[in-house]
């Protein structure tokens, strides 16, 4: 598999070649995704203080190149005489800026996903409305520009909202999947907060200039209501310049977020402040899934595993499984999964079978061993200790597995929330 590192170095040659060619903008662009993974080769893949200070040195170097193709690309082009960017490395523009911006820039470097999630839309069962909203707000504007011309614009805020366990964040890892040639930024209240006085509001700041700097660009909030719960009187300042230094930036005088798109999660959106709420333009409640798309959730998960269930035990599956999110379906699931290797930890007896190889499928092996009951006529006294790994047929699972894990796992949903968020959802959401 290729490094990050190795993709950077490829990524910067191309870039290179790019500036040499004089196609500034393109360059730039290569500039930016090569120092992507660059910093995340230095932060995942490499130990050797040695290795990240010669990876660091790098990406100042491109980094002072990028700074200085943009400010190139941004001057107003004159008509006739074509305008090249200066090779001086020796330049006093780098000593304009702010040492302490640029720390902070470095600082939320790391929030940007340079590798994609690998989630397609069809991974995500269910959500059709929610699915069709960030469509129409992620993809459609990157891929088909000319439809979001004069008046119509894309969605700039976007609010995913209910109950734990629904597909929130599964959702946000298909957008950064699926959106090609756009940044995805995903943050937490702990890249935004700092212990530092006034440091925190500078972070938010960075965030959105960030966006700005790569739009196409998403920025994905998980968890939001911690970093913008309702203002209150007694609050503290710090907290209260965090929310207004959010609000200014989402939608203030001075701010073009032309390109850039939020997206929040949460849970307990009646804890979200009203001037934050009114700047998410779309509240898409993401509700607890129905039977079909439960029934899809088991197979999803089963995957490839050896079962018997067939198509109608996968539908009672999802009939039975009312009032389960997806991440309580997956556990059911994996519990599921554990059942015949718990049948080989308890077995008492073993009997003699047929079965493939593990390492070559098409070869037949007839001295497997597989757990069985002590009153079957071929079985054997043994415990799990006794058998060769290479000679253990694991038992396959089957529906009374599924529905034993099933009649022992609890919903982590109550009704109680269920209102909570149903009341939110008729004051203020939108099914999509």
């Amino acid at each position: 598999m290729t490094t990050a590192l190795q993709k950077g170095i490829d990524t910067i040659a191309k870039a290179t070649e790019e500036d040499r060619n004089q196609n500034y903008r393109e360059a730039l662009r290569l500039y930016e995704h090569g120092i992507d993974y660059f910093i995340h080769a230095m932060r995942y893949e490499t130990s050797s203080e040695r290795a990240k200070d010669s990876i660091r040195s790098k990406c100042e170097e491109y980094l002072g190149r990028a700074e200085k193709l943009k400010k190139h690309l941004n001057q107003p082009k004159e008509p006739e005489k074509k305008k090249e960017v200066k090779e001086d490395a020796g330049s006093d523009d780098d000593s304009e800026e702010d040492p302490e911006k640029k720390k902070l820039m470095q600082q939320l470097e790391g929030t940007v996903q340079v590798d994609k999630p690998n989630i397609k839309w069809e991974d995500v069962a269910g959500l059709d409305a929610a699915k069709e909203s960030l469509k129409e707000a992620v993809i459609l504007p990157i891929k088909f520009p000319f439809l979001f011309e004069g008046k119509r614009k894309p969605w700039k805020g976007i609010l995913l909202f209910g109950p734990p366990g629904t597909g929130k964040s599964y959702l946000a890892k298909a957008v950064a999947t699926e959106a090609e040639n756009s940044t995805f930024i995903s943050v937490s209240s702990s890249n935004l907060v700092s212990k530092w006085l006034g440091e925190s509001e500078k972070l938010v700041r960075g965030l959105f200039e960030l966006a700005r700097a790569r739009k196409p660009a998403i920025i994905f909030i998980d968890e939001i209501d911690s970093l913008c719960s309702t203002r209150s009187d007694n609050e503290n300042d710090a907290t209260r310049r965090i929310k207004t230094e959010f609000l200014v930036q989402m939608q203030g005088v001075s701010n073009d977020n032309e390109g850039v798109l939020v997206l929040g999660a949460t849970n307990i959106p009646w804890m979200l402040d009203s001037a934050i709420r009114r700047r998410f333009e779309k509240r898409i409640y993401i509700p607890l899934p129905e039977a079909p798309a439960r029934t899809a959730m088991f197979k999803l998960h089963v995957g490839k595993t050896p079962n018997t269930l067939t198509e109608e035990d996968f539908r009672t599956l999802g009939k039975e499984a009312e009032g389960l999110s997806g991440a309580d379906i997956s556990i059911v699931v994996r519990d599921a999964l554990m059942q015949p290797v718990r049948k080989v930890q308890t077995a008492t007896h073993f009997k003699i079978v047929s079965g493939p190889s593990r390492s070559n499928p098409d070869v037949i092996i007839h001295d497997l061993l597989t757990p069985c009951s002590p009153g079957d006529p071929d079985a054997i006294e043994k415990n799990w200790m006794d058998v060769p790994s290479d000679k253990l047929c694991e038992p396959v699972m089957t529906m009374q597995d599924m529905k034993l894990s099933l009649a022992q796992t609890k919903p982590t949903v109550n009704e109680k929330d269920l209102e909570k968020l149903k009341l939110f959802m008729d004051d203020f959401g939108q099914e999509g």
